[in-house]
């Protein structure tokens, strides 16, 4: 039940949120399931999750304050579909590592904003909330993922020296940034730890998870 005001239902916060993701171009993405999926399942499995990005994205915010970063093919179907159809803004992701790309994506927002990429399937509306509330006392948050990077920053105000010397793409991806961030003097936020899908035993995990929640 939402809660009630004297001038009717409570609005849900708007908050800029940007979704860093690749087409399902089959061979280029998901490659470390490919062995198990093959090519195309693998391309599958990273729509799907998209999808299910998008769809809790949109729960959390509205589709105004929603930019899709697109990579590999700016023009892909599954990128024009889904703008048509929820009335989201896609935008090409510009050259550079995943530092320079997600400071980009912060700095062309016009206030404090989230980035996310489109592999956490244990994201929900109310996380995001979290983390976007979060930003009202600290400079910046995160969600650190079980591997030792993250699948969520958002900043006040973003600066390029918290994406510097990090080894992105490993385990010591979090750790580097905790201490970006305390070279800056930043307060930083850690509403919770979460995890994505990158080997098969992180999709028996989500499988196990939807099965859960259909049984509840």
């Amino acid at each position: 039940m939402r809660a009630e005001t004297p001038h009717g239902p409570s609005p849900r916060a708007s908050f800029p949120l940007a979704i860093l993701a690749k087409a399902p171009v089959p061979g280029q993405v998901k490659t470390r399931l490919i062995p198990r999926l093959g090519k195309q399942g693998a391309a599958q499995l990273h729509e799907r999750l998209l999808r299910h990005t998008l769809t809790i994205a949109l729960e959390a915010t509205s589709a105004e304050h929603i930019v899709l970063w697109t990579a590999l093919e700016h023009s892909h179907t599954v990128f024009l579909e889904l703008a048509k159809r929820h009335g989201i803004a896609l935008r090409a992701q510009p050259a550079g590592d995943l530092g320079k790309r997600m400071h980009y994506a912060l700095l062309s927002m016009r206030g404090p904003g989230l980035v996310i990429g489109s592999d956490c399937p244990v994201l929900s509306p109310a996380l995001l909330s979290r983390c976007w509330h979060a930003l009202q006392d600290a400079d910046g948050v995160f969600l650190p993922a079980e591997d030792g990077g993250y699948a969520l920053v958002g900043t006040r105000r973003s600066n390029m020296r918290l994406f510097e010397h990090i080894d992105w793409g490993t385990e010591r991806v979090m750790a580097q940034t905790r201490r970006r961030a305390d070279e800056l003097g930043w307060n930083i936020a850690y509403p919770a730890e979460v995890w994505d899908i990158d080997r098969p035993e992180d999709i028996e995990r989500w499988q196990r998870l939807a099965h859960c929640a259909s049984e509840s």
